[in-house]
């Protein structure tokens, strides 16, 4: 790879409201940040869906559907993807609890309780750290294939 191609490690980070429509807005944003790194439609898609899970659960479950706001974080560390999702909202009281696959607090919201499982199955590591009453981040990597046309 020649200098003038060399990818670069570059962050962004974004705020916005915690509203379930919004969930498609940090796909988006996501998605043009990470195009430079070429991912495979695979690897994106993978992103996108960690992303929405943990967005999802920010506004559902750290929000209850109430005002707040979500904040991510993406760094391109190529070929690594680094990727934090931070609510300020409720917390959880049990995170190995939590990472169960079908467990959820909201059954009354027809939730499947799959989201860290998602997460987990779509990214390479996965980090969560979160205190009751203060909010929860989640922290995502994910290698991405170094392809022969670079």
């Amino acid at each position: 790879m020649s200098k003038k191609s060399k990818k670069k490690d570059q962050e962004m980070r974004v705020c916005f409201d915690a509203y379930p429509e919004n969930e498609q807005f940090a796909r988006m944003v996501i998605t043009a940040f990470l195009m430079e790194l070429d991912p495979t439609v695979d690897e994106l898609s993978d992103i996108k869906t960690a992303v929405s899970e943990a967005v999802t659960n920010a506004i559902i479950h750290g929000y209850e559907n109430s005002a707040g706001q979500v904040y991510i974080r993406c760094r391109k560390k190529h070929p690594m993807v680094e990727i934090s999702v931070t609510d300020y909202g409720k917390g959880i009281a049990d995170i190995e609890q939590a990472r169960e696959p079908f467990f959820t607090t909201r059954p009354d919201a027809e939730r499947s309780g799959m989201g860290f499982a998602f997460m987990e199955a779509f990214m390479d590591e996965i980090h969560i750290t979160s205190q009751p009453g203060h909010g929860t981040c989640i922290e995502m990597k994910k290698q991405l294939q170094v392809l022969a046309r670079e």
